[in-house]
Order: structure tokens, then C-alpha cells, then sequence
């Protein structure tokens, strides 16, 4: 959609290479997004920079329901998939957008052990249990804890996981913040404790388009890049299988950065074939970080949209979409088919509480869990 004065504004304040700045603040308002089939009101915030990109948080899933930001002309468009109702959410989930937990991909055979108990997980992916199981935190109502506005505006959700929930071990308090600034930089904080050990791992699973949601060529003239020299094969059930593949002379080499339609039709790779295209986790050559670094950009050359992902997490799951199939009716009345968006997911590894050799994703009474992501829009000339 055009963006009228704003995207005017938006145009103004553009850079050579990203967004100029300015001494400006940025604002949060809250509404309400809709209501459930049970009469459950779901809340919204919007939070806007003065650049002309907004988000939309609603507290179903603590979604990330809406990301708008400026193309090289200005225009304004949506860059995430979604639905324009919350029912949609729950009627049809696909995790669009929304934080995931208590354990983000999968687990296989939905099952770990943890100081000598076994614990079976729901299974909702064949014979895994995938993004926290049945009934996972994406389908949870979160609870607004704050909302600020200033030079960072930004809202902080929470929610309550008690122990047994899906199978997992120990009550956990969970936090999830937004906050965005005027250079088009969104921050996202993931906060857990727990009573009892058990494993987190929380991200967030936007599938993005910088065409904008629903545009007709979707993702696949994308151009990728991420700094990451091995991947974690898969076999049949998408689970890892331990070995840390150097992604050299594959089309799972990214480190240049490729266009996306060079290598998500290579039948010729079983790992292609397996996943139905990409759906691999990269093991990111930083690693574990204190602080966020780049994990990923992505870049639209038709409207000159640059997305950049950072993370202080070591591994990184690229889904291109390869499970849309065009039965699914997203925003705006946009069916959603293989391609139209991708999830550039931080994270630990998929399968970590069953394999030693990934590290840990294990949380004790007394520690903290945390994640910090960034989503990064610019615009490039």
C-alpha cells in the first residue's frame, strides 16, 4: 500500500545505505486485535518510529502479527506472513510470527532425559515434538506486563508454564520484550526462570517477504547470506543426525550470500529433498555470543528492502516456506504458496537435549535464560 505523507517522511530520512537519524521518539499504542471464538479479547500494541516502520504485538502467541516498513521509493508495506484475525491463529496454526517455546524445533521422538527422568513430550510432527508440542507458547494468551514509549518504545509480555506443561519438567516465567527505535531496529528479548531443571530454548518465527506479504513473486529472487561454514544434516524426520556438515561446494553455502531460487530445487542434494527445500539449522562460525551479531540478511533487489538478523545464540534455522501450499488464506485475502515467505530462526540447535555433542539447553532454579534477537530493516540504493 502507499504510504502517503508518511512514506514522504520515510523517503526523506532515507540513506545511501540505511535510514539516516535523528533526535525523535518513538510511540506505543495500545488496542485490541480481536476476539476468540470463546470470547477471549486479544490485545494489541503498535509500536512506530518516526523512519515510517512500525510493528504490531498481540498477546495471542506475543506475536509479532505485523512489521511495516518503507521500500527505496517510500511505499510502506507489510513484510511479515500472517492472519487479519486472531481465531485464524488457532484455527489454522502455522507459526507465523509467533515467539516460540518451551522448546523451539524439534525434539526427536519427543522425548529427553534429564538427570535420570525421561520426559515424553506431546508429539505434533510425526514422531517429533516440534516448536513446544501441541499446545505450545505460540497458541498461549500472554499477559501485558508494560508499555513504554520514548526514544525506544516497547511492550513486555509474560506467561506462566506450569510444571507438566507438554511434558516438559518445572513451572517456568516467561518474558518476552519488543522494543523498537527510529533506525528501523527491532530488539527482542527472551527472558525465562524456572523451579525445577528443564531445557528453553525461545525464538521468534516470522516468515518474512520484503516484496511485502502476499506479493506476486514472492521470496525466491531473495538474495541470503549467513556466516556460518557447517549446517546440521537431517535425516527422514527432519532430525538432526549429529554430523556437522562443512557447507563448502553445496547449496547450503551461503556465506557469499546466494539467491534463494539457486538452491531450493536441487533435487540433486537429498538434504534438498529432504526437507522439501530449506529447513536446516546453520551452525553460526560466532557461536554463542554475550551480545547480539549478525546471524543473517537478507535482501529483496526489486524493493531494495535489507533485512538483518542478529542473535547471541549459535545456531540459525532457515525455513524457506517449503510447507505453504497455497491452502492457507493469510492477510489481505493472500493465499500463501511454497516460497511466499521465509524464517530465519536463532536458536540453539534442533534435538540438543538428546545430543551432548550441541552443548546445552538446560535452565536450573537460581539462572536465568536469555535470548536477545534483532531484526534490522534498511533500505539499500
Amino acid at each position: 500500500m502507499k504510504a502517503g505523507n508518511s512514506g514522504m517522511l520515510a523517503l526523506a530520512m532515507l540513506s545511501a545505505t540505511g535510514w539516516a537519524t535523528g533526535a525523535s521518539a518513538a510511540s506505543a499504542e495500545r488496542g485490541t486485535f480481536g476476539t476468540l471464538d470463546n470470547g477471549t479479547t486479544i490485545e494489541s500494541v503498535t509500536l512506530r518510529g518516526d523512519n515510517g516502520v512500525s510493528v504490531r504485538i498481540i498477546t495471542l502467541g506475543a506475536t509479532l502479527q505485523a512489521f511495516e516498513a518503507p521500500d527505496r521509493n517510500g511505499d510502506i508495506a507489510d513484510i511479515t506472513l500472517g492472519y487479519d484475525d486472531p481465531q485464524s491463529y488457532l484455527s489454522h496454526p502455522n507459526y507465523w510470527g509467533q515467539t516460540i517455546g518451551r522448546y523451539a524445533n524439534r525434539i526427536g521422538g519427543g522425548r529427553f532425559t534429564l538427570d535420570d527422568a525421561v520426559f515424553q513430550l506431546t508429539l505434533n510432527n510425526g514422531t517429533a515434538s516440534l516448536h513446544g508440542g501441541t499446545e505450545g507458547w505460540d497458541i498461549r494468551v500472554w499477559k501485558i506486563e508494560k508499555v513504554e514509549q520514548g526514544p525506544v518504545a516497547r511492550v513486555v509480555l509474560s506467561l506462566t508454564s506450569p510444571d507438566g506443561d507438554q511434558g516438559y519438567p518445572g513451572t517456568v516465567q516467561a518474558r518476552v520484550t519488543y522494543a523498537l527505535d527510529d533506525q528501523g531496529e527491532l530488539t527482542i528479548d527472551f527472558d525465562a526462570t524456572t523451579d525445577a531443571p528443564t531445557v528453553i530454548n525461545m525464538t521468534n518465527h516470522a516468515l518474512f517477504d520484503l516484496g511485502g506479504e502476499g506479493s506476486d513473486i514472492g521470496t525466491l529472487k531473495h538474495r541470503l547470506t549467513i556466516p556460518a561454514s557447517r549446517y546440521t544434516p537431517v535425516d527422514e524426520a527432519l532430525i538432526p543426525t549429529g554430523e556437522l556438515r562443512p557447507v563448502e561446494g553445496s547449496v547450503f553455502d551461503f556465506r557469499e550470500g546466494r539467491v534463494l531460487a539457486d538452491g531450493i530445487r536441487d533435487g540433486s542434494d537429498e538434504q534438498i529433498v529432504l526437507g522439501r527445500g530449506y529447513d536446516h539449522n546453520f551452525v553460526l562460525d560466532k557461536g554463542r555470543t554475550d551480545a547480539p551479531e549478525l546471524v543473517a540478511r537478507l535482501e529483496d533487489p526489486a524493493s531494495g528492502r535489507v533485512l538483518e538478523v542478529l542473535s547471541t545464540e549459535p545456531g540459525l534455522q532457515f525455513y524457506s516456506g517449503n510447507f505453504l501450499d497455497g491452502t492457507l488464506i493469510g492477510k489481505n485475502g493472500h493465499l500463501y504458496r511454497m516460497g511466499d515467505g521465509i524464517a530465519l530462526e536463532p536458536q540453539l540447535f534442533p534435538d540438543t537435549p538428546n545430543q551432548p555433542s550441541f552443548g546445552t539447553a538446560r535452565v536450573d532454579p537460581g539462572e536465568t535464560y536469555h535470548h536477545r534477537m534483532i531484526y534490522r530493516v534498511s533500505v539499500a540504493r
